[in-house]
């Protein structure tokens, strides 16, 4: 596969396999300088990342002053950060918009549940980060600007659809997702027990305590069935001896 055609596909699945990044945004505060914020996100159903941000948040107010930002992924898997696989994301951020709240608060929550108390103490908002362009360090001597239209893949799935997923799973295969973190070599507590956060075309993700760990499909899928094909031959390579 050459570069054109693994570059966007590698670029889509670090933005996938990491769950938090820094946002930067340009400072109300001390005019016209970068202000870095880690912040925790998850994908949208056009493939965009969505944040959620307190109104007292540094970030919040400088946001609703200027959208322009950007937010960088790190690839955690090496030991060297300069080796390792980096995206930044350089988009334009708006608040989510009121006809697509529920949709995005109903994957939010599943990744972060813990941010669901957060509405009790203070008022929150989503954003979502259009991307204008993705600039992607593969490694030494690839680095890329790409434009968005070659990273981002919209999920096939319906909140309806992603939703019962979750459901069926956690309530019937706590076992089998156990399986699946000790295939992969993810590391989980006897008191820890992963819970299915969310599927798109190219893998699905576990929630394991606070950690957010992403499986890859061996293929792209598009329907139920196709996930759930997945799922068993996931589940018969990790039971083999």
């Amino acid at each position: 596969m050459n570069d054109r055609v693994a570059v966007p596909a590698e670029a889509r699945a670090l933005l996938n396999s990491e769950s938090d990044g820094v946002l930067s945004t340009l400072s109300v505060d001390v005019a016209g300088y970068p202000f870095g914020s880690v912040v925790p996100y998850c994908l949208d159903r056009q493939g965009r990342p969505i944040i959620l941000i307190s109104r007292i948040a540094q970030h919040h107010k400088n946001l609703l002053a200027d959208p322009r930002a950007s937010l960088i992924v790190l690839d955690r898997g090496g030991d060297d950060v300069q080796v390792n696989g980096r995206l930044t994301c350089v988009a334009d951020a708006r608040q989510v918009a009121a006809a697509e709240i529920d949709s995005a608060a109903d994957r939010y929550y599943r990744f972060f549940p813990k941010s669901t108390e957060f509405h009790k103490i203070h008022d929150f908002e989503f954003f979502v980060l259009q991307p204008v362009k993705f600039r992607y360090i593969g490694g030494f001597g690839r680095i890329h600007w790409i434009d968005p239209a070659r990273v981002l893949l919209a999920n096939p799935f319906s909140i309806e659809d992603e939703r019962g997923m979750a459901a069926h799973m956690n309530a019937d295969h706590a076992g089998t997702m156990r399986e699946y973190c000790r295939y992969a070599a993810v590391t989980v507590a006897e008191d820890e027990q992963p819970a299915f956060a969310g599927a798109d075309a190219e893998g699905f993700h576990l929630r394991i305590g606070a950690r957010i760990v992403r499986f890859a499909f061996e293929r792209p899928v598009a329907t139920g069935e196709e996930v759930r094909r997945e799922l068993l031959a996931l589940a018969r390579r990790a039971r083999a001896p």
